[in-house]
């Protein structure tokens, strides 16, 4: 178990220590009795009592109900008090800002979608407040409730200049005093980070990537952009960067220079949703109406579906044809981008995450997996992302619940 800040060893710390390994456990099975957290924890009985009754008085734990309909004497159980503590994470987007609230077990409890084009007035601070105001409200609380919030952005902001970077289609986000002005009209600890390490911390901790201290997660949607874990933390780069691989020079597309003003070149043409529409054009293939985004999602979908009833139909055999073409040609798009991230890596998961490759399924991972092991020397196994509701928004809650648990657990102070 890990040390606690404070005298090693004091009663004090050692019973902190084993409150927050007693609410960890709450947390993990939901409700528990007495008997039972002294069993997991190796308390004798007396001492679970005593861990029990002082988190109930501070108001962290909540008797439930009883082991009713069980042999022998009903046992009182307990769980996590919800009220304990409420976080909020927002996921930014060009066209709209999406919103949560969660209690300190992780339950969300009010969420909230804000349209935001281009057209609409009002600035970023205002958007901010105005989607945040909507999940708190459909919560039932009030921004005074909100122990933290962490908001996720395309790009990142400069830990040296707080500036947000990476992210020029993010209109209103790139004022040198936007950190100032969220902070004023929120006085809440507030966190920034990037989408897609948000996307990552949502898989490592409720996903594909759970029980992985070294993994990559290749994001595509809007843009492609990746996340790396490393021995069990988040890589951001010297100014926020990691993972901008859209801008990677990969083979295939023109060499552009100048990538942060064209905002586009590299990785992202070669496997991003305008390759997929462009590769669909060529093959003769009806595109779908709507984003960029969603048209290749819908096109790769329908490949895939095609993939898995020719493949079934011919006994296992090849699939041929133009959406076999466009899975084949969409997965070496996206293994040469990985053939260069692997190489200075070398992760043991990477995990294929964003609706545009999600969409591609089974056929698409496997066809990546097989292009990626011809072009690469280390091959890590490939697996499709499993937090595929609002996995930005899910890694903001995750990341804000992480910090509010270790600040309201603390019962040592």
């Amino acid at each position: 178990m890990a040390r606690m800040a404070g005298t090693p060893g004091t009663p004090r710390v050692l019973r902190a220590m084993n409150d927050r390994a007693a609410l960890d456990l709450l947390l993990e099975h939901g409700t528990l009795s007495r008997t039972r957290i002294g069993k997991l924890t190796g308390l004798s009985k007396p001492t679970a009592s005593q861990l029990l009754a002082r988190l109930e008085a501070a108001g962290l734990v909540l008797a439930t109900g009883t082991t009713a309909g069980r042999p022998g004497p009903n046992a009182q159980l307990y769980s996590v008090n919800p009220a304990a503590a409420h976080v909020a994470g927002l996921d930014v987007k060009t066209e709209r800002i999406r919103a949560a609230v969660a209690d300190i077990t992780g339950r969300t409890v009010g969420d909230f979608r804000l349209p935001t084009p281009s057209h609409r007035a009002g600035s970023a601070v205002e958007h901010v407040v105005r989607a945040l105001e909507g999940a708190v409200k459909a919560a039932g609380l009030s921004r005074a409730d909100l122990h933290r919030v962490v908001i996720g952005t395309p790009g990142a902001f400069d830990p040296s200049t707080g500036r947000l970077r990476y992210a020029s289609h993010l209109p209103g986000w790139h004022s040198p005093s936007l950190l100032d002005e969220l902070a004023a009209a929120l006085p809440i600890p507030l966190e920034y980070d990037n989408d897609v390490n948000l996307a990552a911390i949502a898989e490592q901790r409720l996903g594909a990537a759970r029980g992985h201290g070294d993994f990559a997660l290749l994001w595509n949607e809007e843009g492609i952009g990746a996340a790396f874990v490393i021995g069990g933390r988040l890589h951001r780069g010297w100014t926020g960067g990691a993972g901008e691989v859209g801008f990677l020079p990969v083979p295939g597309t023109p060499l552009v220079r100048n990538v942060v003003k064209a905002n586009n070149g590299g990785f992202q043409e070669l496997a991003g949703c305008n390759a997929v529409l462009r590769t669909a054009r060529e093959l003769g293939l009806d595109v779908p109406e709507g984003s960029l985004e969603d048209a290749a999602a819908a096109l790769l979908r329908r490949a895939a579906d095609f993939h898995e009833e020719a493949a079934s139909a011919d006994g296992g055999g090849e699939p041929a044809g133009p959406y076999a073409e466009l899975l084949a040609r969409c997965a070496t798009g996206h293994a040469v981008g990985l053939a260069s991230i692997v190489a200075v890596l070398d992760p043991e998961l990477i995990v294929l995450a964003g609706d545009v490759t999600v969409s591609g399924g089974e056929p698409l991972r496997a066809m990546i997996q097989a292009e990626l092991a011809e072009l690469a020397v280390p091959r890590p196994r490939l697996v499709l992302g499993t937090v595929q509701t609002h996995p930005v928004l899910s890694g903001a809650l995750e990341s804000a619940l992480a910090t509010t648990r270790d600040e309201v657990f603390d019962t040592s102070r």
